[in-house]
């Protein structure tokens, strides 16, 4: 999907996650020690930013519930393509996963989708949203 001008003022690449998810922390938290750089920006799914994103897109309030964004150049990347995508940016042997993307989405998206699903009973579900630490705060927008 294109990313629509009205969000042209967004830093990018841009991952929105699920901020009281812990598997969706614990991604954030793998990106964030793998991209000394600081090239991936991150936003929770619950901020106002999010819900803005949302509404730019014309997606549902409760796209979130079950899936991630990835706003990188003037594209959108949701499920399983945000998550592959996002390895690019990242060092290491964790981009030898990336070529996954070779395969296609319907194969890809229906084993992310049972995941997603069963993200909480699996890995459970934080009181409060994700917060970081000080040495990357600067790497969240709109906490």
């Amino acid at each position: 999907m294109k990313l629509p001008a009205s969000l042209g003022d967004l830093p990018r690449p841009l991952y929105f996650f699920d901020g009281y998810c812990v598997l969706c922390s614990g991604f954030v938290a793998f990106c964030l020690a793998r991209d000394p750089e600081g090239h991936l920006k991150f936003a929770s799914a619950q901020s106002a930013l999010g819900k803005r994103v949302l509404a730019e897109l014309g997606l549902p309030d409760a796209t979130f519930d079950r899936t991630i964004l990835l706003l990188d150049g003037e594209e959108v990347y949701a499920r399983s393509a945000a998550a592959l995508r996002a390895f690019q940016y990242l060092q290491g042997p964790v981009r030898w996963l990336r070529p996954l993307l070779l395969v296609p989405a319907w194969l890809r998206d229906p084993v992310y989708d049972l995941v997603a699903r069963n993200r909480y009973r699996w890995f459970g579900q934080r009181h409060a949203c994700f917060v970081p630490d000080a040495a990357t705060r600067d790497r969240f927008i709109d906490l």
